[in-house]
């Protein structure tokens, strides 16, 4: 034992001594020149520490076929490190200066090399942690500038002899999957500045769109769309639409336009698109005659061996198309760049794109994304990963919109689970929980459940394809039969009577806006000051919504995407069946939507904005007041019950009717089930009163502050 660890120590001296030549490279040496190194053991092979909670839930014994061979490849892995506890307070300290008015570090961003060296790991500890794991045998892709995340390349063997886990397939649901079987484990001395890998499996986040007839649509057997199709009126929201709904037309056709002029925003993805039908998209709509750019970019890394690979055009298609699409919509004369990477077997494409932007010379000033995966699905490393990424680009100036999810607070029932009952409790999403993000989530319009669809909606079409007549009344998108509207609409006393009876085995789904409690963050300060937060010291979602639904009401959103072989359509919007077939619903429209309306906000201000957070929620305690001085006024006119009435000069539209309460499986966690039936309503405590969770007044889990009106929005900020 003791020669052992002998021999390794002359060996690490002997690597340490060679670290220049060998991270030529990778050709940047990165991390802090003045921070004090914490590695300070002989690395020794024996005296080991298990990274805890990087198990994926679905690796279990129930799906295991065995080991992967030796010789797997696992390329482009993404190994996290982490800093100092002294170093990410006094990082904290200065986020806050940075969007604080008052204080000398307003809006003085930081590079990345400039975050690496005040703020990474010691280059010391760097050129450690390399050096071991090239001793290891792997290849050194890239050293991040930020000093936070290294990308090498390895074999399941070299995974399983370096971090003690073996690398198993697993067969979920029909499709094969690799990950890793047990949680890694490293040796103790490189723990102090080692987090883990970002992820050790291919169970990779989900895009969040909604495809019309996913679900069940209320009470028609058929989704509704903008026209008559099946003999019955649909309303789709296209771009003009959504401008004259949340006004976003006066910053358009001001005499000093705001439409996104010289702003850039990235949607991430991990897929291509026809880049004709975002043009086709703008055409149809009355938007060519803004002077908006799209473009296709797979981002090459600041240094070292690229790692972005063109993905082509897969499945997640129709993402790409909603995010590229409605962040232009929103933003028309804005530079939409979608950057996408191909997915390795362990990495997904859209962190690999979001690491190469946010290092490299000119970062985003907006970033959307529209993939989610729960908390506990995502692991302590890979929650961590999107902490340290989403952090690294507030301090950059970018402001990062991030879809809350679509089922509910039930996220861990996502992937093909969200048309039945939810069985995994409460839980939201880990790529949009952090601190560093806008979590958008969704609503839906009431005028159909009221009755009151001809006061909002003209039966004719203008040039732009528009028949909305003004703002909508609002609920939370909500398509299970838990929800208190559908159940009212259908005269039931509740969201369990409903679920357990006949009529209801039709919305046995968990399709909602997702929202609720963070198990991991706590509160940030800025989560303040407004009616209606919980006193739960945790981070709560969502922060904002807006319209998200899939066409349960009557209403979806349109977007262009050709490829018929992915289930597309013509974009013929004349045809009513190419017109269900290009609609679209779910958080993933209000993400992109609400980075649009950031780009105005960028123009109208001349400069980038980094977290929006703490100016949505100051404005909103201005305009709600707080749960102690509540502001009745506004309370009252800026209640989205009000419709076409709400008043002019609020800036959010409250919603205070509906919930996103999901039917959950008898017996499973956080599920609420009257006695002798097999459904249950999702609920935070064995109350049916405790449901998760109703609108109310000012912010809710429902929708967070609610939506917005644009101009009024930009125009305070």
């Amino acid at each position: 034992m003791k020669s052992n660890a002998s021999f390794l120590h002359a060996l690490f001296f002997v690597l340490l001594a060679g670290s220049s030549h060998s991270l030529a490279q990778v050709s940047y040496r990165a991390g802090s020149p003045t921070a004090p190194p914490r590695i300070v053991q002989t690395i020794d092979e024996t005296n080991l520490v298990q990274l805890k909670g990087n198990t994926h839930p679905l690796a279990n014994a129930e799906h295991d076929q065995g080991a992967v061979p030796d010789s797997l490849s696992m390329a482009h892995m993404l190994f996290e490190l982490k800093r100092a506890p002294e170093q990410e307070q006094a990082l904290l300290q200065l986020i806050d200066q940075m969007h604080d008015p008052h204080s000398g570090n307003y809006h003085k961003w930081l590079t990345a090399e400039e975050l690496g060296r005040q703020f990474g790991p010691s280059r010391q500890d760097i050129d450690i942690v390399i050096n071991w794991l090239r001793s290891q045998g792997f290849q050194i892709n890239v050293v991040y500038p930020s000093g936070m995340v290294v990308d090498i390349t390895g074999t399941a063997g070299q995974v399983r002899d370096t971090f003690h886990t073996e690398i198993h397939r697993y067969n979920v649901e029909g499709k094969q999957h690799i990950a890793n079987a047990s949680d890694p484990v490293i040796p103790a001395a490189v723990e102090p500045v080692v987090v883990g890998f970002a992820s050790l499996h291919d169970f990779m986040p989900r895009p969040l769109a909604r495809r019309p007839g996913t679900t069940q649509t209320a009470p028609a057997p058929q989704p509704d769309f903008s026209f008559p199709y099946n003999g019955i009126e649909r309303y789709f929201v296209g771009p003009q639409d959504f401008a004259k709904i949340y006004n976003v037309t006066p910053l358009w056709t001001a005499s000093l336009p705001i439409t996104g002029k010289g702003q850039t925003i990235a949607v991430l993805e991990n897929t291509d698109m026809n880049a004709n039908d975002w043009t086709t998209f703008r055409t149809a709509f009355g938007l060519s005659s803004f002077s908006g750019t799209f473009a296709q970019v797979h981002p090459a890394p600041p240094t070292g061996t690229n790692n972005c690979n063109s993905p082509g055009t897969n499945s997640n298609e129709i993402e790409a198309a909603i995010d590229a699409e409605w962040t232009g919509a929103v933003a028309p004369d804005a530079a939409i760049e979608l950057a996408s990477c191909k997915d390795t077997s362990t990495s997904f494409g859209v962190w690999i794109a979001a690491q190469n932007l946010l290092n490299g010379k000119n970062p985003p000033p907006i970033i959307s994304v529209s993939y989610g995966a729960c908390e506990s699905d995502l692991g302590s490393s890979g929650n961590a990963f999107f902490s340290s990424t989403w952090q690294q680009a507030v301090t950059e100036g970018t402001s990062v919109f991030v879809a809350a999810g679509d089922v509910g607070a039930a996220v861990c029932d996502g992937a093909s689970r969200f048309t039945s009952p939810a069985s995994h409790g409460i839980a939201v999403s880990g790529t949009a929980s952090t601190p560093y993000n806008v979590a958008v989530g969704g609503t839906d319009f009431q005028d159909y459940a009221d009755g009151t669809t001809a006061t909002y909606w003209s039966t004719t079409n203008g040039s732009g394809g528009e028949s909305a007549k003004s703002y909508v009344p609002e609920i939370p998108w909500n398509d299970s039969c838990a929800g208190s509207v559908l159940y009212t609409f259908e005269k039931f006393p509740s969201g369990a009577a409903f679920c357990n009876s006949s009529a209801g085995t039709n919305y046995l789904d968990s399709v909602a806006g997702s929202g609720g409690p963070s198990s991991i963050y706590p509160k940030p300060s800025w989560q303040s000051g407004v009616i209606g937060l919980h006193n739960d010291r945790k981070r709560d979602l969502p922060d904002v919504s807006l319209f998200a639904s899939a066409g349960f009401w009557t209403h979806a959103s349109l977007i262009c995407m050709s490829d018929t072989s992915e289930g597309g359509a013509t974009c013929t919007y004349t045809n009513p069946t190419d017109a269900l077939l290009s609609s679209n619903g779910g958080t993933s429209l209000t993400a992109p939507a609400f980075a649009g309306i950031q780009a105005l906000i960028n123009e109208k201000t001349g400069s980038k904005q980094g977290n929006p957070n703490p100016v949505l929620y100051k404005l909103a305690a201005a305009e709600y007041g707080s749960s102690t001085t509540p502001n009745h006024t506004n309370l009252t006119s800026c209640n989205s019950n009000k419709g076409n009435k709400v008043g002019s000069s609020c800036i959010f539209y409250d919603i205070t009717k509906g919930d996103i309460d999901v039917v959950c499986q008898a017996g499973s966690k956080n599920c609420f089930t009257p006695a002798g039936d097999s459904y249950g309503v999702l609920s935070t405590s064995t109350k049916s009163a405790a449901a998760a969770y109703r609108s109310g007044a000012g912010w809710d889990f429902a929708t967070g502050l609610g939506t917005v009106n644009v101009t009024n929005l930009v125009n305070a900020w």
